[in-house]
This record gives structure tokens, sequence and C-alpha cells, in this order.
């Protein structure tokens, strides 16, 4: 093979590096003088000892062409307003033939330089066209039928490729999520939406590699490995060698994933697709065939910088900017083609400049197509809700035999039971939920035998069995992560988070992840799942800040998320009924709240009234989503709205307050805390003469804060009112845990202001 000269050298050193980049190529082009073989035949490999063909190099030539114009185009029409993203893929072309290896059905969660792999993946399905399309989400289009305009990503609905943002890591724990639900689909005789053997490719660069939440992916992967459960993920960490400004010490990949156990290692060049091509193919097979984690060490360079206002000049030198523009892959493919006799000087040329002009005039027609200009079309698909057939599924009991087959008979049915507490009335739910849907799930730690923490799920795996229910290594951000796996290939997920102070350890795979895809998908990918977390605070004799966290304000603060935070067992039942109907219908991430302190609470007023016990409600029953629950209707002396633990402390403030007062009080319990429903609270304190807030979460950013604002922007915020809420403090250990949270005697202190 020739060798590649360097480039041109920068003639000034404020010129653009990318116009340096393309005149170098065009350069190149034109002085190359190396040795020229026959032209080879379409079968042939493209040069000796390559597994490449002809054909399949010019094709992966022309993709890399395409992801390189669509960079220089950018950074073009950026400047004139007409794109809006110069985040760009030059040095990692090379990722073509991680696409061209694999298949359009592999699922494909990929970071922001892949354009290589997606105009290579357009080849997949006939009638596609990458250069269109990706122009569409360069321009904000919402035309774009990636994102409607949401955001520039790389995704495509029929070549399994979701959408990612500019991802750091965070998609790397979804990734080994989906490539688990592949292999438990089919243990499940689930049916997948792809085929049994697909596998999940994930790209990240070398600085993400180091993240976190990169780290607790590697980890499980290697976890799932150690206990010879299938896991068909391809880790591709395309290295070129700096994140940003910060440069990635030599040798660290290799020397951090070569031997990982559990984590099986290749690498190529992926600058040299003739060199290159061999090694990502046997990284692919071994990945599809073992159905091991696989990591693929793909070497790529950066060029033209990070993104369009990264300056390179102003802190690297021009001799280390030549440097790295001379193993430009393009340039190498171009030696390739020329050595091999498969295109000419004049033909290289020739379709670099076609390439040029069909993607600046795919911008500029994209420029003209529609933009976003309508608040209603921008969120639209961020919360999709339809309420009729999520009743009609929330209230379908057509599966009558199977209840009879889990709970054992007519008699022991839960609605014919006495009435019980919260927890067993949640398990009953549970049960109910899985005998209703065969594809549910729950998972996480300690569910399994033990049954959780608390004893709630107790007796799920025994019944549905250890498939369907069952532990997790201790990690809530690879819980989450699974979850959204399980989601990708149509099933219904149930995670469980121990304790609410941990999910903020896992925040993200919520919020930038599970919760976001149908807005950045324009509704054409969903993550369904019902997150189970027990929360809040009150317990006695046990735990601290940890086991006590009374923060709620991460979770309200999740656009598209709704929140449930059920009081009694009755509640909670109908409520997970619609929540999972909200899952099935409309593709909703949820988070169901449970007061851990109300688990095991029998009496309200007196020790042994059992008057906080309830019945549970038959299986056509529902609670309508942002529906409340009244406690003296017609009250309107004093009206209290709260939630959770903060349900039967009212209750019994209300008591005392009509005994000290002689005020008529009516409770409102929330119970849906996000999106809280403005319309009902409003409608319940247009009639009070006063107002009390009992919010057991924090002074600041909690939930009695949206409930105060709904009521003055109702106009109804001339009332009389009291906030009586938790401080903003972290939960101390022991008696002291009550000092920081409201009382049955602070509500009523704060009725005492009122008056």
């Amino acid at each position: 093979m020739s060798l590649i000269p360097n480039p041109i050298p920068a003639r000034m050193k404020g010129l653009n590096r990318a116009e340096i980049c393309d005149v170098n190529f065009s350069e190149f082009v034109k002085a190359w003088s190396g040795d020229v073989h026959a032209r080879p035949a379409a079968g042939a490999p493209i040069l000796p000892g390559s597994e490449l063909d002809a054909q399949g190099f010019r094709e992966l030539f022309e993709s890399q062409l395409i992801s390189r114009h669509l960079d220089l185009m950018a950074r073009v029409l950026r400047v004139q307003n007409k794109v809006f993203y110069t985040i760009g893929s030059s040095g990692h072309e090379g990722n073509a033939m991680v696409a061209r290896l694999t298949r359009h059905t592999d699922p494909a969660f990929l970071h922001y330089r892949s354009g290589g792999f997606m105009a290579e993946r357009f080849r997949k399905l006939p009638g596609m066209d990458p250069v269109m399309d990706s122009a569409l989400s360069f321009a904000a289009s919402a035309e774009d039928p990636a994102s409607g305009g949401r955001h520039k990503v790389w995704g495509s609905k029929p070549l399994w490729v979701l959408p990612q943002t500019s991802t750091i890591a965070s998609h790397l724990p979804k990734a080994l999520g989906t490539a688990v639900a592949i292999e438990a689909g089919k243990r499940l005789n689930h049916a997948l939406p792809i085929p049994a053997d697909s596998i999940a490719i994930c790209s990240f660069g070398d600085a993400s590699a180091n993240h976190a939440t990169a780290q607790t992916a590697f980890n499980a992967a290697a976890w799932t490995a150690y206990q010879k459960l299938p896991a068909p993920v391809l880790f591709v960490c395309e290295d070129n060698g700096i994140g940003i400004s910060v440069k990635t010490p030599g040798g660290w990949i290799a020397n951090r994933f070569r031997n990982m156990d559990g984590l099986d290692y290749f690498a190529a060049d992926g600058l040299d697709l003739a060199n290159g091509y061999a090694d990502v193919q046997r990284a692919v097979e071994h990945c599809r065939t073992t159905r091991r984690p696989t990591f693929l060490h793909l070497r790529t360079t950066r060029i033209m910088g990070h993104a369009g206002t990264d300056f390179e000049i102003e802190w690297r030198s021009i001799e280390e900017l030549c440097a790295v523009e001379a193993t430009d892959p393009l340039l190498r493919s171009a030696a390739i083609v020329l050595e091999s006799g498969l295109m000419s000087k004049d033909e290289v040329l020739a379709l670099y400049e076609a390439t040029r002009r069909k993607c600046f005039a795919a911008a500029e027609e994209a420029d003209r197509r529609p933009k976003l200009d309508k608040l209603e079309d921008v969120i639209a698909p961020l919360a999709p809700y339809t309420p009729a057939r999520v009743r009609a599924e929330a209230q379908r009991a057509d599966y009558a035999e199977r209840r009879l087959e889990v709970f054992g008979s007519e008699a022991k049915l839960p609605e014919n039971q006495p009435p019980r507490h919260l927890a067993i009335q949640i398990n009953n739910a549970l049960h109910d939920i899985f005998a209703k849907y065969p594809d549910t799930l729950l998972f996480g730690e300690d569910v399994a035998q033990k049954g959780g923490v608390y004893t709630v799920t107790k007796g799920l795996q025994k019944a549905f069995g250890p498939r369907r229910v069952f532990n997790t290594l201790l990690d809530e951000t690879m819980i989450l992560g699974m979850a959204q796996g399980f989601a990708n290939v149509g099933m219904l997920p149930i995670p469980e988070i121990q304790y609410l102070a941990y999910f903020h350890n896992a925040c993200d795979q919520i919020r930038g992840e599970a919760a976001s895809l149908q807005f950045f998908s324009n509704n054409q990918y969903a993550n369904p799942m019902v997150v189970r977390i027990a929360g809040l605070g009150y317990q006695r004799g046990f735990g601290g800040h940890f086991h006590n966290d009374n923060s709620i304000t991460a979770l309200r603060d999740i656009p598209g998320l709704v929140v449930g935070c059920p009081s009694r067992g009755d509640d909670a039942a109908t409520m997970l009924r619609t929540l999972t109907a909200l899952a099935k219908v409309d593709g909703r991430v949820s988070v169901f709240l449970e007061p851990i302190a109300l688990y095991m609470t029998k009496d309200l007023y007196e020790p042994g009234d059992g008057q906080w016990l309830t019945s549970y409600p038959k299986p056509d029953e529902a609670m309508p989503l942002g529906e409340g629950r009244v406690y003296g209707e017609g009250n309107n002396d004093l009206v209290i709205f709260t939630y959770g633990n903060g349900v039967p402390m009212s209750l019994r403030a209300a008591r005392a307050i009509e005994a000290k007062h002689g005020w008529k009080a009516r409770v409102v319990d929330l119970r849906w805390l996000v999106p809280l429903n403005e319309t009902y609270i409003r409608e319940q304190a247009k009639t009070a003469k006063r107002i009390l807030i009992v919010d057991e979460g924090r002074h600041s950013a909690g939930v009695g804060e949206g409930v105060l604002t709904a009521i003055a922007e109702g106009g109804y915020g001339a009332r009389p009112f009291q906030r009586v809420v938790g401080v903003d403090t972290y939960t101390p250990l022991a008696g002291a845990a009550f000092l920081v949270i409201p009382s049955d005697d602070d509500i009523v202190a704060a009725a005492d202001r009122l008056a």
C-alpha cells in the first residue's frame, strides 16, 4: 500500500480548519502518484489480503463522503442560521463498517459522531435517503423523520436507531438492558419485534468510557457474563484520543478493557476500511454467536474540532493540528480506491463534489420546509394521553380464569377478603397485574425470594417464576437501564427502587433517557414502565436520611413523568391499574411512590380502630388520572390539601380543629403529584373559607408550592392560607427525624394561626 503524504500545511494560523480539511482531500487526490492495480471486479477484494470486496468498499466510501459533507455543510450553513448543530463525525467515518456488518434490526444506540454509521445503515432498506433525512434534522424541520425537529439526533424508526440526544454515556445502561431483554424475551416466549438473534449496538467515545454511567454498564455486562447470562451487546468505543480538549492518555482504553473479565475485547482500525473491516466483522460475529458482551475498540481521529464553536487553533499548535489532519480516514479511503484501480482521480473528485452538491441542496431544501412554530406542536409527543382508552384498559377484567389460578379459588380472591393494610393491597394488585399482563416483569434489589425489604412483593416469584420476578445487582442506574431495555422490546417492566434516596443516584436514566424518548422521537419510540419507589418519612426506629427521604423535587421536575402516591390500600390498587394501562396504551413512564410508614398502618384515630384498613377493589375498578379523594365533602370552613402520610395526619388534625374552633374541615388527598391536577385543586379551593396545605416534603420546591401556585393562578389566592411543610434539611436519625417533618400538632397550630 502507498503511504499517505502529509496534507498541505496550513498557510495561515487563522484559517478555518474545516476549509483546510476540505481542501486537503482534493489536493491529496490530485497529487496522488502511487501504483495503480487493475480495476477489481465487484466481488473481488478491494486490495490483496483484504476481506472487504470492491463493491462493499465503494459503498462504504460513499457513506463516508456523505457523512463528511454533512459536516462541512453544517459548518457553512450554521452561520446563515439554516443549520443548528455542528458537532460532527469527521474522523469517525469508519463506524460505517459497524453499520454494514450489522443488521437494520439490531437496535442501535449511537453517540453524536455516527454520521458514517447512519449513512451506511440507510442502505439496509430500499427507498430511504440518508442525505435528506439528515438535512431535515440539521435544519430542525418539523418534517424531520427522527425527532420532528425537536433535536438534531441520529435516529430512525424503520432502521431501529433509537434517537439519542448529545449523549455522554447515559445510553449504555439501556443498550445493555436491551441486549438482556432480547434474551429474556426468548425465554418467556415473548413475541420480539426483532429477530431472536439480534444484538444491541452502543457507540461512545473514549472520554465517555470514563463516565460513571458507562462504568456501571460495563460492570453489569461483566456481571451477566460471570453468571453465564446471555447479553449480546456490542459496545463500540470510538477512540479518537480526546474529549473536547482533554486528551485521553495513550493506550488507556486498550489497557483498561483488553483484559476485563466478562467483556470480550476486539480492536479494529477505523481509519482504514480495507484493514479494519475483518476485525470489525470478527467482533460482530462473536457478539451475535456467543451472545456475550463484546467491546470493540475502534481507532478513530477527530478533525475539524469538537464542534463548529471549537476553534482548536486557540489551544492546539499548528503542528499538532496538521499531524491530526494527516490521519483523516477519507485520505486513506481515497488512496485505497486509487491504488486498487476502483476509481480514477477524476472519478473520486467528481464523486466528492457531487456528494457536496447533494448535501447542500438537501440542506437548502430542508431550510424551506416547515419548522415547529406552535407550542402545542412542540409538546405534542411529550406526554401522550388518551383518557378513554386508558380508562377502558385499566378497567378491563377479562382474565378471571387466570386470576383464579393465581389466587387459588373464588373465596381467596382479594376482593373477598377482609379489609387489609397498604402493603398487602399493593401485593394483591401486583399479583393481579401479573395475571392480566403476561409480559410484565418485576425486578430490583431483594424483590424475589425475600419479597422486598417490606415484603410488598412477597409470593410474586413463587406465583410467576424467576424469569418474571428476579433480583438485580445493587445498582439503581442499571435497574432503570434494564427497564428501558425490556420496554424497547415490548415488555412491561415494573422496576423497584428500594428507597427514594437511592433514586437520586440514577435520576438521569428517567430524566434524560426514559421520559425523554417519546419527545425526541416524535412519539415513534416509548419506554413504558411503572417504577415503584418506597419513600417519604415517618418510619420509626429505622433509617435516617436514606430511608426517610422526603424529597420528591427531582421527580416533579421531569417533563412527561407521571407520579402517583397512594395513602391507602384501595387507592394503591386502582392507581396501579391506571398506571399500567397508561404504560400499555400511551407508552408512558410513571413512578408509583409508596409511603413506607403507611405500609403496615391499620389504625387512624385510636389503636385498634382499624380505620386505615381498606377492602380490595374489584378488578374492573380504576382511578382516573388526576382524580383526588375528598374526606368531608361539602365542608367549607377549612380545606386541607395533602397527600401520602399527610392524609391520616390531616384527618386526625381535622377532628382536633373542629373540637377547638368548631370548623368543619374537608381533607383533599391529591393522590397524583405529577402532574398536579390544577383544575381539580381550584375546584376544591373556590368554596373554601380557609386553606391549609400539608406537605411532608421540604419547604423549597415541594408539592405544596405547586398547590399554592395553582390556587393563586386560579384567582383564589386571597383566601386565608397556611402551609405546613418539612424543613429544608436532610433527615436525621431516630427521634430527631420527627422535628423536621410536619406533625398532627403542626397542622392544628397552623389552623390556630388562621383563626
